[in-house]
């Protein structure tokens, strides 16, 4: 479908290698997926991931990668510190130190096959407590599962072994709340945001060896206040008139960029405060979508055809009604589908931003819809996963539950749905007899 023609990617099989899929957009073709699960219900397999983590699965080959912590606790005295030294400290929590982890899982199995440490912290800044110290999804290419834990360091992995090819922690920032934006890899590079709040860019570098190959840092002019210039959306690759341009929301304006050599094509301001950002753009109708975040968030529709500062020219419309803060949106050919952080969900239209439809769903959001099969699958803080008709009605087709909660986004592996709970990765798919799950 259109959308997904925009997207400049390119994916083996039915795999699922990045955050929100291939192409980035939270859209999979398969078909089969069931309707209906529960702990008795549809579940090939459980499986217990060690230590706290918020990326989401992906999965080539048969092995289903995800990134982990094991925290060990601080003591009163450096709680009392690091909380000291925030400039924000609600919602904080610290830790003594954290070991950062590549975990693989069999498809098949479910069996734990790979439990790599590739860095050990000692006395990490503290992290929200709504956020993990493993929260940017990996990315899967060629042989290689690539992994983010931002400040900390960004490392490949052999994906066959388990064996580290490189890894580095020279790239910087404060986040505040702890890691968030997603990496992301684009032919020979490897490419993250670091939008901290004492510094703001972007870097790419050789998928091969970890070298610098282009660092940019954000033009646009910031807010005065130091917490209001963080971010942690991740950047999105699409072709405009044969030429790649990555997407690249920041705090306070979104940007585009050459992705081969980091050059600035074009900026555009959201017009008002926005920052912490989370959610990943997506595309269509010669737009991108994406949320403006904290404080008062919107829903932003901007043509990705400009040049320089197209802040007052290339903005088509704006919707600030229930915006997510946290999930990001999907786009199904004349609708906008999003759900906002306390769990309104929302179809808007695509050309305009009218609001079609909203219904409030319950529970607390922070993963990504999913359109599979015909269906938009939402998961959310509660263990609960609402499935909606993709239609500019509501239609609210079945509600599940699991143990747990969900923080990571849901993947499709042939007609399978692999989620991932705060405790545990469910391999979900249709085990009943014909007409079972349906």
């Amino acid at each position: 479908m259109l959308v997904m023609a925009l997207v400049f990617t390119s994916w083996g099989r039915a795999d699922w290698p990045e955050f929100r899929g291939p192409g980035g957009q939270g859209h999979s073709a398969t078909s089969g997926l069931p309707l209906t699960w529960s702990e008795q219900e549809n579940i090939v397999w459980k499986t217990t991931i060690p230590g706290r983590g918020w990326s989401s699965p992906v999965e080539k080959n048969g092995k289903i990668w995800m990134t982990a912590a094991i925290e060990s606790p601080a003591t009163e005295e450096q709680k009392a510190k690091k909380l000291a030294e925030a400039p924000d400290p609600n919602g904080l929590e610290v830790v003594g130190s954290v070991s950062l982890r590549a975990v693989c899982v069999d498809f098949a199995t479910g069996r734990l096959l790979h439990d790599v440490e590739l860095f050990l912290v000692e006395g990490p800044d503290p992290v929200h407590s709504q956020n993990s110290f493993a929260s940017p999804t990996p990315v899967l290419d060629g042989d290689c599962v690539y992994v983010h834990f931002g400040t900390y360091g960004s490392a490949c992995v052999d994906a066959t072994t388990g064996q580290v090819v490189w890894s580095t922690d020279d790239w910087n920032c404060d986040h505040q709340n702890g890691p968030g934006s997603s990496p992301i890899v684009w032919r020979d590079l490897f490419i993250v945001h670091l939008d901290g709040i004492d510094v703001q860019y972007v870097i790419a570098l050789n998928k091969h060896t970890g070298a610098l190959v282009w660092k940019t840092d954000r033009s646009g002019k910031l807010h005065e206040r130091e917490p209001f210039r963080k971010a942690y959306s991740t950047p999105l690759v699409i072709e405009h008139r044969g030429q790649p341009q990555m997407i690249s929301p920041g705090a306070d304006w979104v940007y585009a960029y050459n992705p081969a050599t980091g050059e600035e094509l074009w900026r555009a301001s959201y017009g008002k405060l926005g920052f912490s950002n989370v959610p990943r753009p997506v595309v269509g109708h010669g737009m991108i979508y994406l949320s403006t975040c904290f404080v008062s968030p919107s829903m932003v529709a901007v043509k990705y055809d400009g040049k320089g500062d197209v802040s007052d020219s290339h903005i088509v419309w704006r919707n600030d009604r229930q915006a997510p803060r946290l999930p990001s949106p999907v786009l199904i050919d004349e609708s906008l589908f999003m759900v906002s952080d306390q769990g309104v969900a929302t179809c808007l239209d695509a050309q305009t931003g009218e609001e079609i439809w909203a219904k409030r769903l319950g529970g607390n959001f922070n993963a990504s819809p999913l359109y599979a099969d015909g269906r938009i699958y939402l998961c959310n803080r509660e263990g609960a996963t609402f499935v909606l008709a993709p239609e500019r009605k509501f239609v609210l087709l079945a509600e599940n539950r699991l143990e747990g909660g969900f923080y990571a986004s849901p993947a499709v592996v042939e007609k399978s749905l692999i989620l991932r709970t705060d405790q545990f990765l469910y391999r979900v798919e249709k085990t009943q007899t014909p007409g079972a799950g349906e």
